[in-house]
């Protein structure tokens, strides 16, 4: 029987990123595998990814070592199978394997608000040949949304590189064949970029990476910056110099709360649910975006418009041994709280395991920070990218309280709630976070709104 090799290339996940680090193998040079067994877990600047076989055969070779940054199109193994190709070497995650099946991403669903970014030299080629450029000297039709440069560079907003001059015909075939601009010297005139540079740039083979190490000299330690961290502190960066943040803080006595918490934890509908503080602070912040819708929206700055929604997308901010990420819980206004409690535990446990997926990530539109689990008691959060409002809640704890104008000891939590000042208006955002407080201070009021 004679065998083939194939060659399984890095796909795009599906979130529009076009590289990803190499975490582990879960097979080994020699192994059998079938088609949608997993072959390797993989981190992306937004989640790590199982990726599974689109053949089946016979390993025979690891072509990326693990921690190796890898870029999208790049061949990372190469599987031995019998008789003809099971699929093409290039073939896209979802199309059917050699016996039928198809190969899709564990935990990977439809994409949802892809991030945007830049091909670079090195990505896969389109599946379909590009349409003929344009010629070369008509600067009137780019097709791609830049202005014509007439000889000027543009500044990159991405790494702050500027890109070299290219006639839009040019820019569009580079966008066509995925190739960065930023990456090219040109050979015209005064450095211009021309399309035999783009097409030798096209043409040149993908690279992989190698893996940058963390370095120790003389007891300071250096650490690469890259995957979940990475992404985090570009979005941080840019949520705070781009949306004008208000922070308003308030103080709460949720001893109400707290002893209902217990009262229903003794009864049958809760008797196998984790039910958490963080359940009720969730849904007290669902009924209150009904009050103040302003609240769950965001701002479209390319349209001119303030985008409003129906259903809440709430995020729960999640600390990971790979860094801070905010998975969401889909429609949770249309939860019940027993629903909220055992949302929030699963997708607890999946960010911790490092197997939330990339579409479990995207599209939020309010979030809530629990800074209490670590012994805090308040901060100034920063708006997740997208978002008009987060809010951050502390540790809950007794303290003095003035109760019917006596002291007493109470249980206590402090809320912070940041909010996008564009979207949101200095009276919006004090009544959201009044109503929040007043539902964790007395719960019963769930029952009037």
């Amino acid at each position: 029987m004679t065998t083939q090799r194939q060659e399984f290339r890095l796909p795009d996940v599906g979130e529009g990123l076009m590289e990803a680090e190499i975490v582990a193998w879960q097979v080994a040079e020699g192994d059998t595998v079938a088609v949608n067994q997993v072959l390797v877990e993989i981190e992306t600047a937004k989640a790590v990814v199982e990726l599974p076989s689109p053949f089946a055969g016979t390993v025979g070779e690891l072509l990326a070592e693990p921690g190796a940054t890898v870029q999208v199109g790049t061949p990372i193994i190469a599987i031995e199978t019998a008789g003809a190709a099971s699929s093409d070497a290039g073939a896209k995650i979802g199309e059917a394997g050699a016996d039928g099946r198809i190969a899709t991403l564990v935990g990977y669903g439809p994409r949802q608000g892809a991030a945007t970014r830049r091909p670079r030299r090195g990505a896969q080629a389109p599946t379909q040949p590009p349409p003929p450029p344009p010629p070369p000297d008509d600067d009137r039709r780019s097709g791609t949304g830049d202005r014509a440069t007439n000889g000027s560079a543009h500044p990159d907003d991405d790494h702050g590189r500027t890109v070299p001059q290219a006639k839009p015909p040019v820019r569009k075939l580079a966008k066509d064949l995925g190739v960065d601009l930023r990456d090219l010297a040109g050979s015209g005139a005064g450095g211009v970029i021309t399309r035999e540079d783009v097409q030798a740039a096209a043409s040149a083979p993908p690279v992989a990476v190698p893996a940058a190490a963390p370095v120790t000299t003389g007891g300071v330690r250096r650490e690469p910056i890259r995957g979940v961290r990475k992404a985090t502190a570009a979005a941080m960066v840019s949520s705070a110099f781009t949306a004008p943040h208000v922070t308003e803080f308030l103080a709460v006595d949720v001893t109400a709360t707290m002893a209902l918490r217990d009262k229903l934890r003794g009864t049958r509908p809760y008797a196998e649910v984790k039910l958490t503080a963080l359940a009720f602070v969730a849904k007290a912040v669902c009924l209150a975006v009904r009050r103040t819708p302003e609240i769950n929206a965001s701002w479209d700055e390319a349209a001119g418009e303030i985008v409003y929604y129906d259903r809440v997308q709430l995020g729960i901010a999640a600390a990971t041994p790979r860094g801070l990420i905010v998975p969401k819980v889909r429609d949770a206004d249309t939860l019940d709280l027993p629903g909220l409690a055992g949302a929030l535990d699963a997708l607890t446990a999946t960010a911790r395991s490092g197997k939330t997926p990339p579409a479990g990530l995207a599209n939020g539109t309010i979030t809530i920070t629990n800074v209490g689990v670590f012994g805090v008691d308040t901060g100034t959060p920063i708006l997740n990218p997208g978002e008009a409002a987060i809010l951050a809640v502390g540790a809950i704890k007794p303290a003095p309280w003035v109760v019917d104008g006596e002291l007493a000891v109470r249980t206590v939590c402090q809320l912070a709630l940041s909010f996008d000042h564009r979207l949101v208006d200095g009276e919006q955002g004090s009544r959201f976070l009044a109503d929040v407080g007043a539902l964790l201070q007395d719960p019963g009021l769930a029952l009037t709104w």
